[in-house]
């Protein structure tokens, strides 16, 4: 198994774990959501915060299922003017892509990081429940980690095509 192999394993396991994590938000958002409609409508009493819990499970749900998107191919590619290119311009385009693709998650995690800083010093909160922000904004940047891990993986194997070409 050669290094690069052994890479995409890793970024694979890392990637399913998280997964799990985002579908037990998932699940949590879907369950809270319907306590929340049948509380709100057969009781007159809806769940206290349901907005603000369904909000966050939102950026952990997100988040944490990108990367394992991306190792499967779920994610949206627009590709139909640069099929009309020759082979090779195609490999250049597709490199210069991932390139940017990786720069923006790099980009993504430290920006992530920086803002979930602030959110931290300066104590913000959900408006209803009052939950603090920062610990999502900072699963958020971890979960754009193992993005950023399998377009370096992309990246080189993208390289390594346009090089034996």
């Amino acid at each position: 198994m050669s290094a690069l192999e052994k890479f995409d394993s890793f970024n694979r396991k890392v990637s399913l774990g998280l997964e799990l994590i985002g579908l037990a938000a998932m699940i949590f958002l879907v369950f809270i959501t319907t306590v929340d409609v049948i509380g709100a409508k057969l009781f007159a009493r809806p769940v206290f915060g349901a907005l603000d819990a369904v909000m966050l499970s939102q950026v952990v749900a997100i988040s944490f299922a990108a990367a394992i998107t991306l190792i499967v191919g779920r994610h949206v590619e627009v590709e139909f003017l640069v099929m009309l290119f020759p082979k090779p311009v195609q490999m250049v385009v597709d490199l210069f892509v991932k390139l940017l693709c990786l720069t923006l998650f790099v980009v993504l995690v430290w920006q992530l990081t920086e803002y979930a800083h602030h959110l931290q010093v300066r104590h913000e909160v959900t408006p209803t429940a009052r939950i603090p922000l920062y610990p999502f904004a900072y699963s958020a940047a971890l979960g754009c980690i193992p993005v950023c891990l399998v377009y370096i993986s992309i990246v080189i194997q993208s390289f390594f095509r346009l090089i034996k070409k």
